[in-house]
């Protein structure tokens, strides 16, 4: 176990390792905002819509996610190059939202069904939101490393 541990330690170190931490740590960090934002606009009924709620809450954590990944993620620095960099990235993050509109159109399928309390319609449509980008991230992990992404199959080394 120790030697596993020292392994998962040293390929943390590893460019490609590294990467993939900072991608997750954002992915977390933009799961959680979306999460938090759906929350409050849904919870509260300030957007009182299964989906709607759903797109903002979406949208809100994707603006951060753009830059945390291109420039933390990646290391790019400079002006975003629009073909290569903003459209795909936004391509992607729109897929993801759709994707996030399904699991919000069945949660309001089942708001509506069953009239449940407001507490748990919020954690089904919280829920669904969840799922989605847990089945979107391994997609986006791939794509946002061929646009940002150097390549990193033959690294190895640690440092």
């Amino acid at each position: 176990m120790p030697s596993l541990l020292s392994n998962a330690n040293a390929w943390t170190r590893t460019t490609h390792g590294r990467k993939l931490v900072r991608y997750t740590l954002v992915s977390v960090a933009s799961t959680v905002t979306s999460i938090v934002v759906i929350a409050i606009v849904y919870g509260f009924k300030i957007i009182p819509g299964e989906v709607e709620a759903t797109i903002f809450g979406n949208v809100v954590a994707t603006l951060p996610a753009y830059n945390l990944n291109r420039r933390w993620t990646w290391g790019k620095t400079g002006r975003s190059h629009v073909r290569k960099e903003i459209l795909p990235f936004w391509v992607i993050a729109a897929l993801g939202i759709a994707f996030s509109i399904l699991g919000a159109s069945y949660a309001h399928h089942l708001v509506h069904t069953h009239h449940w309390s407001q507490l748990i319609n919020t954690g089904l449509v919280v829920g669904a939101n969840f799922v989605s980008f847990a089945v979107f991230w391994v997609l986006k992990l791939m794509i946002f490393n061929k646009i940002f992404g150097v390549e990193v199959a033959g690294d190895s080394g640690v440092g």
